[in-house]
C-alpha cells in the first residue's frame, strides 16, 4: 500500500547557512556611486560659486588699477586733450588705453571701445573737490536700478585742474547660486538679473605741468 506525503515547497529559511545571510545583508554594490549622483549637482555649483566669485572680484581689482593708472597719466601730463600736443587723446584713444589695461581679463571689441554697452567712463573736471559726485548715478530710487549715463562725459581739465575718472563695468554672473547675493543690477521686468556692477573712482588734482 502507497502512502502520498504531501510535500511543503516553501523553502525553509532556517535552513540557510547563517554564514550566507552575513554576505548578502551588508552588500553595498553601487553605493558610492549613488551618493555620488547624489552630492554631485551641489557640490559642483559651490565650486562653481567659489570660481565665480573670485573671478568677478579680481575683474573688479584690474578695473580698479587700470583706473589709478590712467589717472596718474591724466595727473602729470602724460594724458592730457585740446592742448594741441601729441599727448592730446579723444574719448575714444582713451576708452582703447583702458581696455588695454584690463585686456587680460576683460576684452573690449571695437564696437564696445566705440559705444559702450558693458563699460562706461566718465571723466571730469570740476572746480573743487566738494563737487565730485560721490554717489552711484541710477535711473531711479530702487537700489538695484541701473545706471543714468546720461551725466557722463569726457572733459578732462588741464594743469593743476581738479578732476574725477570714473569706471563703470557690468560684469556678467553665470551661476545661479552666485546671482542672488552679488549682482546689483536687477531688470525691473523681475527677469533674472545677471550683472554685478564693478565701480572704481579716482579723484585728484593735476600737477602743475608745462
Amino acid at each position: 500500500m502507497c502512502e502520498s506525503v504531501d510535500q511543503d515547497l516553501t523553502p525553509n529559511t532556517s535552513t540557510v547557512p547563517k554564514a550566507a545571510w552575513r554576505r548578502i545583508w551588508p552588500s553595498r554594490d553601487g553605493a558610492a556611486a549613488i551618493e555620488f549622483a547624489i552630492l554631485a549637482i551641489p557640490y559642483f555649483m559651490i565650486v562653481f560659486a567659489i570660481i565665480e566669485t573670485f573671478v568677478a572680484f579680481t575683474a573688479e581689482q584690474l578695473v580698479s588699477n587700470a583706473v589709478e593708472t590712467l589717472s596718474r597719466q591724466l595727473r602729470t601730463g602724460q594724458i592730457t586733450t585740446g592742448l594741441g600736443r601729441s599727448t592730446d587723446k579723444t574719448q575714444t584713444e582713451f576708452r582703447k588705453l583702458f581696455c588695454d589695461e584690463i585686456a587680460i581679463l576683460i576684452q573690449c571689441s571695437a564696437e564696445e571701445i566705440a559705444t559702450p554697452d558693458k563699460l562706461y567712463l566718465d571723466v571730469r573736471t570740476f572746480s573743487t573737490f566738494a563737487n565730485i559726485p560721490t554717489t552711484i548715478p541710477r535711473k531711479s530710487s530702487d537700489t538695484y536700478a541701473d545706471i543714468d549715463t546720461t551725466s557722463f562725459g569726457y572733459s578732462p581739465g588741464g594743469a593743476k585742474s581738479i578732476n574725477m575718472v570714473r569706471a563703470y563695468y557690468r560684469w556678467q554672473i553665470i551661476t545661479d547660486l552666485v546671482r542672488p547675493y552679488i549682482t546689483n543690477i536687477r531688470p525691473t521686468d523681475g527677469s533674472v538679473p545677471n550683472y554685478f556692477l564693478i565701480v572704481a573712482t579716482s579723484a585728484f588734482q593735476n600737477e602743475d605741468y608745462p
